[in-house]
């Protein structure tokens, strides 16, 4: 396995350099993110088609992962039922250490082989399921554990590393590679890697979310109405999708709920 992720820095003088200069090399190699990207889209397609069939037929996608990776998946996991509608089981991050590793590090708990099987069989996983493990090194024990059970166990898994060849895709049915190469700083994977894998997290849900018709068109019909924002912007989707004058689209959003369901309702009356 090559271990590009800890890689040496090609940067050699960081302490030395004014602000616009790091802020240029940030930048600089932040923007080669999608096109690694670009490079794996095919294997991104054939995990996004394995987590819809899976959601189709009433299963969840799960995400394990440790540090950044967890955080990534605990925050893109958290984010599906308000934007989409769906329930918050659907999509569940789970972290090396439990909640408390979201804030803190909880030492020693990415290095625990059977700590994700225990954390995946508190949620009941089964075949129904996919687990898809995230880790930018692809070599973090608790992932692998948790994969590796998961496969003995019949249960769909994928992944997204970044580094090539690594221990974690080999557990795996559906493995995503993006190879980011070395972080401006030395191992910092918080930086490219993580951008990496947000990014991959982000087609992944999205694209789900689109096929299993969340998304009307190019507009978030189904998104909770939690806020004063999401309220004016639904009701202009509403007014937009229906012809009607904003007052009378509020008072349809508020006896409804949503956007989809109001338009249903109405149409289902007409």
């Amino acid at each position: 396995m090559q271990n590009i992720t800890e890689s040496a820095s090609t940067y050699t003088t960081l302490d030395q350099l004014s602000t616009m200069d790091l802020l240029s090399i940030i930048n600089k190699e932040d923007q080669t993110v999608p096109l690694a990207i670009s490079k794996v889209l095919p294997d991104i397609e054939l995990l996004i088609d394995a987590t819809v069939s899976r959601l189709k037929e009433g299963g969840r996608l799960f995400y394990i992962g440790a540090g950044t990776s967890g955080r990534l998946g605990i925050v893109d996991a958290s984010e599906c039922p308000p934007t989409y509608g769906v329930a918050h089981g659907m999509v569940v991050g789970i972290i090396a250490g439990g909640d408390t590793a979201i804030r803190k590090a909880v030492e020693n708990a990415e290095d625990d082989f059977t700590l994700a099987q225990k954390d995946l069989e508190l949620y009941q996983v089964s075949t129904k399921d996919i687990v898809v493990g995230i880790a930018a090194s692809g070599r973090t024990p608790y992932v692998i554990g948790g994969l590796a059970w998961c496969r003995k166990s019949g249960i769909a898994t994928g992944c997204i590393v970044c580094n090539p060849g690594s221990l974690v895709a080999a557990e795996v049915d559906f493995p995503v590679a993006v190879v980011v190469g070395p972080e401006v700083v030395s191992g910092s994977t918080r930086m490219k890697a993580g951008t990496a894998q947000k990014l991959v997290l982000n087609m992944l849900t999205t694209a789900a979310m689109i096929k299993l018709g969340k998304v009307r068109g190019n507009k978030m019909t189904n998104m909770h109405i939690s806020n004063e924002k999401l309220r004016l912007r639904g009701a202009k989707m509403l007014a937009e999708a229906l012809g009607l004058e904003e007052n009378a689209a509020n008072e349809l959003l508020t006896k409804y709920g949503s956007v989809e369901a109001a338009i249903q309702g109405q149409r289902a009356l007409s």
